[in-house]
């Protein structure tokens, strides 16, 4: 895939422990932004999604009522463990 170049500003200690792991891994402080860059993506794009589809389940009513979850996260690692609760139509 090909690659595009921007400029992003960092603090100063930041940049020292960049060019430090960069030296330490024979990696350049380039590759090792951009690997970060794509990890940090990778992890907010999934979380901001998921609670994107849940905002919208919610005002769809698709909710779980409290008392059901509070039970269900009590009985984690029990005997009786139950199985997750399944969201109704509320509205």
């Amino acid at each position: 895939m090909p690659s595009a170049t921007f400029t992003v500003r960092v603090d100063s200690s930041a940049k020292k422990r960049l060019e430090k792991l960069a030296k330490n891994t024979g990696r350049s402080r380039s590759f090792l932004a951009a690997e970060a860059i794509n990890e940090y993506l990778n992890v907010n794009e999934w979380q901001v999604a998921g609670i994107r589809h849940a905002i919208e389940a919610a005002d769809r009513g698709e909710l779980i009522p409290h008392h059901q979850v509070r039970a269900w996260v009590k009985s984690w690692g029990s005997a009786d463990e139950l199985p997750m609760p399944k969201a109704t139509k509320t509205k």
